[in-house]
């Protein structure tokens, strides 16, 4: 039995502002109650309650004025857990929400009780779905409640956390490429990284994502901080969701990050 961490950005999950991305979320549904039904321990840290939310308000584009952000997250939210309880549940798997600031994780006596809860919800065979509670992350009290900033740092917290094997990182290419894949046709992807040093940090200054709001930068600080805890990391495709078995298995998928 492992304990994997799965994140999945907005690029994945939503269509370019047109709503969710139904044949994604449906093998991403799938997947995991496969893994889990293999006696394994799932976890999914979810973005694209923006991207969703925008969806279903019929908005042109992802709004950009802060409170707009939080209120189209606010609906968003609510309609991603939907679909995923609809999925999910389609394969015989339950879901749980958890929503979480910087501030949860720093606090001794919150982060106990979110590791008890975790621990709870795994055992009762439940796949929690983690993201960030935006709804709460205004600039005038990020004292208060700190944010995250994007959701591959939250998915790597959330691996040390729960002390995870393996976290794999589903985004828009197939792992870390020599040039931006988007703009290079001739970008050679790098199988395997062993140490994130200044070459390979230079190498993710170009490549970004179209909807979600981490690029490959912030991918990389997922991975040296997960590495630096022991957890291996996987950067794969979102739309090859079956890569996951790879991953799991030692097989070659996208970009293996290795641990320290």
């Amino acid at each position: 039995m492992k304990r994997i961490i799965i994140k999945v950005g907005t690029s994945t999950l939503c269509h370019a502002g047109r709503g969710p991305n139904l044949r994604n979320i449906d093998a991403l549904a799938r997947v995991l109650t496969d893994i889990r039904n293999a006696g394994n321990e799932v976890v999914l840290v979810s973005s694209g309650a923006i991207g969703v939310g925008a969806g279903k308000l019929h908005m042109a584009e992802r709004p950009r004025d802060l409170q707009l952000k939080q209120a189209t997250a606010a609906v968003g939210q609510c309609e991603l857990m939907h679909i995923y309880d609809k999925f999910f549940g389609e394969y015989g798997a339950t879901v749980g929400q958890i929503l979480l600031t910087k501030d949860d994780v720093d606090r001794p006596t919150v982060r106990k009780n979110l590791v008890g809860t975790f621990e709870a919800l795994l055992g009762l065979g439940v796949i929690p779905v983690v993201n960030e509670n935006d709804s709460v992350g205004f600039e005038e009290i990020e004292n208060e409640h700190q944010i995250f900033g994007d959701n591959d740092t939250l998915s790597a917290i959330v691996a040390e956390l729960v002390g995870a094997d393996l976290l794999v990182i589903l985004t828009d290419t197939d792992g870390l490429y020599d040039s931006d894949p988007h703009k290079n046709p001739e970008a050679k992807p790098i199988p395997i990284v062993e140490t994130i040093d200044e070459r390979i940090e230079a190498l993710a200054g170009g490549v970004s994502s179209t909807l979600g709001t981490g690029g490959m930068v912030t991918k990389l600080t997922a991975a040296r901080f997960a590495n630096k805890h022991g957890i291996d990391v996987v950067l794969s495709h979102g739309a090859k969701v079956e890569g996951i078995y790879k991953a799991i298995a030692g097989e070659s998928v996208g970009t293996l990050f290795k641990a320290k």
